[in-house]
């Protein structure tokens, strides 16, 4: 699995954070939302933070990791070099934080992002640990 791992300081606090390839299956195929963008784990990276979003590994055929909180499945890899980030029967864009875009060209030895493929977003850190641990202790 290839990651970027970069370390970021908010507020003092340093966290470590991973950018991923994370992709919606519940409800389509193999072409459901996506995103490239930073996640936060937990320290045995069962659980994944992205997006206001809490995921948990999960054993399945077409999904590894399942929302915490509705059910829906995922699939949540690290970033590949080769445009492969989509299943080969998938379609639809890929939506990639801006802040990733650069190191992603590097990564992969491009110049630009092909505009069929990729759509640039403002991805806002939204990381709801404390959310998540409430909820998963039966406070919430």
């Amino acid at each position: 699995m290839a990651l970027s791992r970069v370390r970021i300081s908010e507020g003092g606090e340093n966290l470590i954070k991973d950018l991923m390839y994370i992709e919606l299956k519940t409800g389509y195929s193999d072409d459901g939302p996506a995103w490239i963008g930073y996640v936060k784990t937990s320290k045995s990276r069962k659980t994944v933070y992205f997006n206001d979003r809490a995921f948990q590994k999960r054993t399945g055929y077409y999904s590894n990791y399942e929302d915490v909180e509705n059910g829906d499945k995922y699939w949540i890899s690290g970033v590949k070099k080769r445009e492969s980030n989509r299943h080969w029967a998938g379609r639809g864009k890929i939506i990639i934080d801006k802040r990733a875009v650069d190191w992603y060209l590097k990564f992969t030895g491009q110049k630009e992002l092909p505009p069929n493929l990729f759509e640039k977003a403002d991805i806002k850190d939204m990381f709801p640990t404390e959310r998540i641990k409430r909820r998963l202790n039966g406070e919430l």
